[in-house]
């Protein structure tokens, strides 16, 4: 069996939920109190975060790691793309969505009043730019729900809690967010913590 070290906040950690519950298969879930780490963490993540996932001898750590992982252990249903260059540009994607995106929530959660706010300010303005795409296709990639809608949940369910205000020409994009937000795997993927941050 699969464990999954997480933390109850941790949007990193929610991506690995979410793939877990679409996977429909069995898996143990350990909360790790990120205050008051366990001390194997150190052991299991050079870098002493979550999420870590441990499965007999292999332990991965860093969330778009595990998931590929995953992915490829239990094909069904698959989500990353088959072919070899989507695969790619899926990747690239998921690349972009950590550098433009996911960079920002360090800042967010523990940086200066400042800081946060140049931080939401990025975050508002590189999810407008992609918004569009949402007035044409249902997911990221086209009609099928992939990983790349995987990665990108978490911090579309926390805009509110993060105080990121998008524009009205946002809409489509929080259409988007609430099919996401729809799904069971969603869904059965949330803490208590995590359904506290939406009203």
């Amino acid at each position: 069996m699969m464990t999954l070290y997480s933390a109850t906040t941790c949007p990193f950690s929610h991506r690995c939920r979410i793939v877990l519950f679409e996977k429909g298969m069995d898996f143990q879930i350990i909360d790790v109190d990120m205050d008051n780490k366990p001390e194997d963490l150190a052991v299991m993540s050079p870098y002493g975060r979550v999420p870590v996932l441990v499965e007999r001898e292999l332990i991965l750590y860093e969330s778009n790691i595990i998931n590929e992982y995953v992915d490829d252990r239990f094909p069904h249903p698959q989500l990353m793309p088959a072919d070899p260059v989507m695969r790619a540009r899926a990747r690239l994607f998921l690349y972009r969505f950590e550098q433009e995106l996911f960079c920002h929530i360090d800042a967010l959660e523990n940086g200066t009043p400042k800081v946060a706010e140049k931080a939401r300010a990025a975050i508002r303005d590189n999810l407008t730019v992609i918004s569009p795409v949402f007035a044409k296709q249902k997911f990221m990639l086209g009609d099928d729900f992939s990983m790349l809608d995987v990665a990108i949940s978490p911090l579309l369910w926390r805009l509110e809690h993060y105080g990121v205000n998008l524009p009205k020409q946002a809409a489509p994009l929080l259409k988007f967010a609430e099919r996401l937000f729809s799904r069971p795997p969603f869904i059965d993927a949330l803490t208590a913590s995590e359904k506290a941050m939406r009203k």
